[in-house]
């Protein structure tokens, strides 16, 4: 399907580009969340028209993305979860935890802004960009530890993970790289059962 951009999309292009996406891409995002808009004639008419809203607009959203990122940027959340000795966690961090994390730290930020290519798997310091904006991204902090302690140490740059040597963790490594290769449909899925299970947790501690 071919769409106008109606903003600055990563890896497709600018506003007013017309660009060529997967028919489910447009479905499903682009054209619900006010992104783009069907490449027709009346619709390239309509983009010529809002043009000069759509740029007043994508201004005052960028100014208040970099007054958000300049407090944003470089700090350090932490979150605290059960692990292994060798450090692998026994769930995983979320797009979804940062989000709420970084929210209880006093900013708003969805959770689909958070570029996590894939959930947090282990303890230690961990580096996520934020895309507050189109044209506006930062870094993050997130160091996951076992415990307050723990948590600490990381800050200071010390390296709290202990690594085993031999069969087992020859063993729980082959495993771990075969998971991720053969399913990683599994895993998403897997993924999304821990969010539904937490929301459940949660649901019944306020009822």
């Amino acid at each position: 399907m071919e769409v106008i951009l109606l903003e600055r999309i990563a890896k497709l292009g600018q506003m007013g580009d017309t660009v060529r996406v997967k028919d489910g891409f447009a479905r499903n995002f682009l054209l619900p969340k006010g992104k783009a808009l069907r490449a027709t004639k009346e619709n390239k008419t309509r983009f010529e028209s809002m043009k000069s809203e759509l740029e007043t607009r994508n201004l005052q959203f960028r100014g208040e993305a970099e007054k958000i990122g300049s407090k944003l940027d470089g700090k350090r959340f932490v979150v605290l979860r059960q692990a292994s000795e060798t450090g692998q966690l026994y769930g995983s961090v979320s797009a979804r935890d940062i989000a709420a994390l970084i929210t209880e730290g006093g900013f708003v930020v969805d959770r689909n802004q958070i570029n996590l290519n894939a959930p947090i798997k282990s303890v230690g310091t961990h580096k996520v960009p934020l895309a507050l904006h189109p044209e506006v991204t930062v870094t993050v902090t997130v160091n996951v530890a076992r415990n307050a302690e723990e948590a600490e140490r990381l800050a200071r740059g010390e390296d709290i993970t202990r690594r085993e040597e031999g069969p087992r963790a020859e063993a729980e490594a082959a495993v771990a790289a075969a998971e991720a290769f053969f399913e990683p449909e599994a895993i998403v899925a897997r993924e999304s059962g821990e969010e539904k299970a937490e929301d459940a947790k949660k649901s019944e501690k306020t009822s």
